[in-house]
């Protein structure tokens, strides 16, 4: 379909609302079940208990109406050995190859799911599910390397196949994969798992196709990706102005083999119900693993979101707006890498890309700004063989300070995918060798404003088994910003303490670092930036989170103007510092990034503390 093309959807639909509204709940509903059904199946924790999966409903045409990632059902198609007319009733299509789905799963941890949906022996929709596999083979323990330069080293890769055919379970297909898994258990069950989530969507769309009939069921998708279209236009026409170009550019910090920074560059403008988003300026692809195959559908659905919870949070986000969009990602580089480069650990990259997504819409729309976040989805994995010769590995998905926002402070140690939960200590010290000693909000790292940045986290782990970590942060170099006189955010640290006292600073991606039992991780995450001027933050509010241990009692007289004494706020005292503070300070620029050194200069400092990292190790 051409940019300007009227989708197929729109127009007069012969439907009631009260009808429609039941279907749009009962997929609503159904999205959510599906998840249950994959958390409760599944073994793996990442799944089990951190939810790290993601459900879709998609129409005959392969549409996404319901669900959180754009789907790529067309590029699953074109690159399977078989036509939409060969998939029959039972079928289900595996892939984990992201070059396969056009970034729909961005590396090969995570094993996507689809299930074609017939009712009356006609193709009524699609049923998808994908989730993050603990391991899938390759170089690295959880199969995320930070060394490798291509994504054959990145684990077993599976082109879209059927694993079901007319409901026969191909047993052979899933061992063979398995088998290539340093944990063949989990992948089989957690494949299993994604299965019966998409089964679980098969069986509500057949009970509505049941219920109001085939061609209303039918009708009520198109019904209800034309509603979303028709409140996008509204929020394009409102929110966003035509003819003026704002662009903003922000940096992941490296690649982990010491190149970086690394520039994602993007222009937004509109012009009639267009919105244009042009990535061009971004840096070219790298040889390390964050390069990130963004799909297109994949960041229109996140541009949508972005100003659908910002402004109509009752609206359904779907693909039925993704024609008002016209997306720029340019070849060869960083958010399109070509084949074959490395994708493991390109979760720095799509944060970021969210992160430059929301400050140029704060430069666009009138009195809505957003602040810079943590910048990425930090992971770790913890992996050996115990002293009673059983193998172990752990994976678990870490958080940090999600940005503040306007009217409302940044969430503390949280994820960016709102159903995301933290793994219970009690889990991980239950089945892995490990203690966990403490896990809490970091004092002081969210951007001081009017409204707080959330802090990040510090999670310390003691292991009790001799083995190997390895992990991916970002935001060691560069600071989350502040926005609209709010400050910058603190940065995150890896400090790895010895069993004999001795203590080694960790840069924030390594592969494959020994440790022995005894030996103890203190993982830091970054913050989010402020919004806002500081010292218009209520003193009270600065009083009950030093009380609490958020902000130290410094802090609350050096950024927010606020004396305390026993706890209790001065007030003679508070308005005097503040009026000091107000005085001798210069007018805050939009964006506050922090002490951030030049480009050049910021590549030398990573390169050096990579040179130094491969020489201590």
């Amino acid at each position: 379909m051409s940019q300007n093309q009227t989708p197929s959807f729109v127009g007069d639909h012969d439907i009631d609302a009260t009808t429609l509204d039941i279907i749009e709940s009962t997929l609503a509903n159904t999205r959510d079940e599906m998840d249950r059904v994959v958390e409760t199946t599944a073994i793996s924790p990442v799944i089990r208990e951190q939810s790290d999966q993601f459900p879709l409903i998609a129409d005959p045409a392969g549409r996404m109406v319901m669900g959180q990632f754009g789907s790529a059902i067309d590029t699953i198609m074109d690159n399977s050995p078989f036509e939409v007319e060969d998939l029959e009733d039972g079928d289900v299509i595996a892939t984990n190859d992201p070059y396969m789905c056009a970034g729909a799963v961005s590396h090969t941890p995570d094993m996507l799911l689809l299930r074609p949906i017939f009712y009356e022996d006609e193709l009524v929709g699609y049923g998808s599910q994908w989730g993050n596999l603990m391991d899938v083979g390759g170089k690295t323990a959880g199969s995320m390397p930070v060394q490798a330069r291509t994504i054959f080293e990145e684990g077993m890769r599976l082109s879209p196949v059927k694993l079901y055919k007319q409901g026969e379970f191909d047993s052979e297909l899933l061992e063979t994969f398995a088998h290539n898994s340093r944990l063949p258990a989990h992948a089989e069950a957690d494949i299993k798992a994604l299965a019966a989530g998409t089964k679980a969507a098969e069986t509500r769309v057949q009970g509505l196709c049941e219920r109001f009939g085939k061609e209303t069921y039918l009708e009520g998708c198109d019904a209800i990706l034309d509603r979303t279209r028709s409140g996008m236009i509204d929020l394009i026409e409102e929110f966003i102005p035509e003819g003026e170009r704002y662009t903003f550019e922000d940096y992941v910090d490296d690649d982990g083999l010491g190149n970086g920074p690394i520039k994602l560059h993007l222009e937004i403008y509109r012009e009639g119900q267009t919105v244009y988003l042009d990535w061009t300026g971004t840096d070219e692809q790298v040889p390390g693993t964050v390069n990130f195959l963004l799909n297109e559908k994949m960041f229109k659905m996140f541009t949508g979101v972005f100003l659908i919870m910002a402004f109509d949070p009752l609206l359904t986000f779907n693909d039925g707006y993704y024609d008002l969009f016209d997306v720029t990602l340019p070849s060869g580089t960083v958010i399109q890498p070509e084949f074959p480069a490395a994708l493991g650990n390109r979760l720095p990259m799509m944060a970021r890309q969210f992160d430059v997504l929301q400050a140029t819409f704060s430069k666009l729309i009138d009195g809505f700004s957003v602040a810079g976040s943590y910048g990425t989805s930090p992971n770790l994995v913890y992996a050996g063989t115990d002293s009673e010769g059983n193998d172990f590995q752990m994976l678990e998905i870490l958080y940090g300070g999600i940005p503040a926002r306007p009217g409302g402070d940044g969430l503390d140690g949280h994820s960016w995918w709102p159903q995301f939960r933290t793994v219970p200590a009690e889990y991980q010290e239950a089945y892995y060798p490990m203690t966990v000693e403490s896990y809490s909000t970091r004092a002081d790292t969210g951007g001081p404003g009017e409204f707080r940045g959330g802090h990040g986290i510090t999670k310390e782990f003691t292991f009790e088994e001799d083995g190997a970590i390895t992990f991916q942060d970002d935001r060691a170099h560069t600071y989350p910003w502040g926005v609209d006189g709010g400050k910058y955010a603190e940065t995150s640290e890896k400090t790895l303490i010895r069993a004999d006292g001795s203590e080694e600073s960790l840069p924030s991606k390594v592969e494959g670092v020994p440790v022995s039992a005894g030996d103890r991780l203190l993982f830091s995450t970054a913050g989010g930036g402020g919004l806002g001027d500081p010292l218009e933050r209520p003193p009270e509010t600065i009083a009950t989170e030093v009380r609490r241990g958020l902000i130290s009692a410094a802090a609350a007289a050096e950024e927010y103007g606020v004396v305390l004494e026993a706890g209790v706020v001065e007030e003679t005292a508070t308005s005097e510092r503040r009026s000091e503070l107000s005085e001798s300070r210069e007018e805050p620029p939009k964006f506050a990034y922090g002490p951030v050194p030049d480009d050049e200069e910021l590549a030398t400092q990573i390169a050096d503390e990579r040179r130094a990292f491969a020489d201590q190790d």
